[in-house]
């Protein structure tokens, strides 16, 4: 843990990575998938086998984390390769696969450690095409299930995190529909999903964000190194402090820092959103009590001076 003073609370703040764990090597994954012709060829009881062996890994790495003193995990994406062309009880191994699951949480809840997903970018709220919102809710049901399995809060303590992105020539109207798809979304989904900044100007600013919020009360992440790409015409802390009011009380808002790699290198062929792989220093939290996800490249071994 980190500790942040103001005149009145010491806050305790944890420091997490993403998805893959680089001291533990290769071997330790939770990442072990199949392209489509794989998935087609070998079916559901060889996606079981990779299910098994990444709940499995998992654990470790949770383990691995405790051990230290990282109480912030990021988890994959990739657990449940194809997860929204079968159905979890359709896997031999799904008992088995529970069961570990079941124990993740248990341990993820008794080491206080927070555990949280990222969906990838082809998750859209905002379209106007009805078979992408479709996916969309499939995939983000998909993540709903797995954290359940766990029996992890239904709250954005864990929380499934998500960008908007798309504009599609009118922002308030990409807006309306993520609100209306929304209400779609099953209680699990809904109850712990957040919404994130962009880093380009032309997409949305945590300023922006507020009429997500306004309408249907999601927890808006901070993103630092997005914010220095995306204002809104508001300064870091300001833009930090109204993404904090969006949080429900007693839970510590989440926010997400990098650095940029083209800065890290000092070359200007490198796009400067791109994130760097370790980080020099962590962000100014201005005596406000966050979590921080830490997005280098590097993964844990970005992090661990600083725990």
């Amino acid at each position: 843990f980190g500790k942040v003073k103001n005149l009145s609370y010491i806050y305790y703040m944890s420091i997490g990575y993403a998805c893959i764990n680089l001291s533990l090597g290769k071997k330790i994954t939770t990442n072990r998938t199949m392209v489509k012709r794989t998935f087609i060829a070998k079916g559901v009881d060889y996606v079981s086998d990779l299910v098994l062996q990444n709940v499995a890994d998992l654990e470790r790495i949770i383990d691995w984390n405790e051990q230290n003193g990282i109480k912030m995990y990021r988890m994959s994406s990739e657990m449940f390769p194809w997860a929204t062309e079968y159905e979890f009880t359709e896997l031999k191994d799904w008992n088995e696969i529970q069961k570990i699951l079941q124990r993740c949480g248990e341990k993820a809840t008794m080491y206080k450690q927070r555990l949280s997903f990222h969906p990838g970018p082809f998750n859209v709220l905002v379209s106007p095409k009805e078979n992408v919102v479709l996916n969309t809710i499939k995939d983000l049901e998909v993540h709903g299930r797995i954290m359940d399995a766990m029996e992890l809060s239904k709250t954005p303590y864990n929380k499934i995190n998500i960008h908007c992105n798309g504009v599609y020539g009118d922002k308030i109207a990409a807006m309306d529909r993520f609100c209306t798809n929304f209400d779609k979304l099953s209680n699990s989904v809904k109850t712990r999903l957040t919404i994130e900044n962009d880093d380009k100007a032309s997409m949305y600013s945590v300023k922006d964000l507020m009429y997500i919020h306004s309408k249907i009360n999601i927890p808006i992440v901070f993103d630092y190194h997005h914010h220095t790409f995306n204002t809104g015409d508001l300064s870091e802390r300001d833009a930090l402090a109204l993404a904090i009011t969006t949080w429900p009380k007693g839970i510590t808002p989440a926010v997400h820092y990098s650095e940029s790699k083209a800065l890290h290198e000092n070359n200007i062929k490198i796009k400067a959103q791109a994130h760097s792989d370790y980080i020099t220093t962590l962000p100014d939290t201005y005596d406000m009590g966050v979590d921080i996800m830490v997005e280098a490249k590097q993964k844990d071994l970005a992090i661990l001076k600083f725990i």
